[in-house]
C-alpha cells in the first residue's frame, strides 16, 4: 500500500514562500515519476511540477517556472516543493502524486495528463494580496 503525506501548506501574503513536504512510505521510491499537482476552488486540478527520481529530470508549468523548485531527498522518501514569489492565484489544495514503477522518459507524458496512480491527501496554500 502506497502512503504519500503532504505537509507544509499554511496562509502567507504575496511575494512569501512555503515549502511543501511529501514522505512516501512502502512505495518503490528509486523507479518512480513523482510531482505536485494543485487546484483551486471551482477549477479543474492541474500539474505544478513533476520529477523523475532516479535522474532527477524535472518538469514545470509555465505558470511557476523561476519561482517554484521541486526536489528530492532519497534518504528520507521525500520529496519537497519550495515555492517562492507566491502569488494569490498559487492559492489552493496541493496534492502529491507519484506513479511506479515508471520510466523517465514517460514521467513528462504523465504529468501533462495527470496520470499517476497514487496520490495524498493535499496540503491548503492560501496566497493573501
Amino acid at each position: 500500500q502506497v502512503q504519500l503525506v503532504e505537509s507544509g501548506g499554511g496562509s502567507v501574503q504575496a511575494g512569501g514562500s512555503l515549502r511543501l513536504s511529501c514522505a512516501a512510505s512502502r512505495y518503490t521510491y528509486s523507479s518512480s515519476c513523482m510531482g505536485w499537482f494543485r487546484q483551486a476552488p471551482g477549477k479543474e486540478r492541474e500539474g505544478v511540477a513533476a520529477i523523475y527520481i532516479s535522474g532527477g529530470s524535472t518538469v514545470y508549468a509555465d505558470s511557476v517556472k523561476g519561482r517554484f523548485t521541486i526536489s528530492q531527498d532519497n534518504a528520507k522518501n521525500t520529496l519537497y516543493l519550495q515555492m517562492n514569489s507566491l502569488k494569490p492565484e498559487d492559492t489552493g489544495m496541493y496534492y502529491c502524486a507519484a506513479d511506479s514503477p515508471s520510466d523517465y522518459w514517460a514521467c513528462p507524458s504523465k504529468f501533462r495528463r495527470l496520470a499517476f496512480g497514487y496520490w495524498g491527501q493535499g496540503t491548503q496554500v492560501t496566497v493573501s494580496s
